[in-house]
């Protein structure tokens, strides 16, 4: 392939990392709600709103991302396409996803959706910031605090995370077993994935949509 190709090349594998990522992170997520065995933080949040709300629990999800976006504005961040997509892909995919998954009453059915829902996002989250757009709306939140605090990214998403559990927890979120397998193995899972799908830079001079994310926000690990 000539060189004059290579930057549209690297651009298109790089969206179809982008939407393919948030799409399975939605996925992902449906099966933590179909396992019924613990959810991700923010998706504690999620379902308390969707409990109390009678909104689909991907529905929720849009509209507290716009919200958290929203917080951007005064900690001076800027979005990217990523950012954007994230909002919009991630609650769609995850009510198709609902809509596809037949629910589950067996434990014997529930451990094996929650361990891929958990593997999934671990790839989904390798996949999406690799590509480079720009963080998530909930990731961005964690460095605009740090950035306009001075406290540690680690205290910020900790900080965060914890409010966001408490609150959804109250409103009947689901919290238990793959909340904290969750919490432990998605580190280690998206620093193994961001590796997989790492995309090389682009040569100097080569037009550049967006810069990299935070990838230290992300990460728990």
């Amino acid at each position: 392939m000539s060189t004059a190709h290579r930057p549209v090349r690297r651009l298109t594998r790089r969206l179809v990392q982008l939407y393919a990522g948030l799409a399975l992170y939605g996925a992902s997520s449906a099966l933590l709600v179909e396992a019924g065995l613990g959810l991700e933080p923010w998706g504690v949040l999620h379902q308390g709103l969707a409990e109390r709300t009678g909104l689909s629990i991907g529905v929720v999800s849009i509209v507290v991302g716009a919200v958290v976006l929203l917080l951007w504005i005064p900690l001076r961040q800027r979005p990217g396409l990523g950012t954007v997509s994230n909002v919009f892909v991630v609650g769609l995919a995850m009510d198709a996803m609902l809509a596809l998954v037949p629910e589950a009453h067996a434990l014997a059915v529930r451990v094996p959706l929650m361990l891929a829902g958990i593997v999934l996002n671990g790839v989904a989250t390798g996949l999406y910031i690799a590509a480079s757009f720009g963080p998530g709306p909930r990731d961005g939140l964690m460095t605009g605090l740090h950035r306009r605090t001075g406290r540690s990214i680690r205290l910020m998403r900790t900080a965060v995370e914890v409010a966001v559990v408490v609150t959804g927890f109250v409103l009947g979120g689901t919290l238990g077993a793959g909340t904290l397998l969750y919490a432990l193995s998605i580190g280690p899972l998206a620093q193994l994935f961001l590796r997989v799908f790492a995309v090389r830079p682009a040569p100097d001079g080569s037009p550049v949509v967006a810069t990299g994310s935070p990838r230290g926000a992300i990460l728990r690990g």
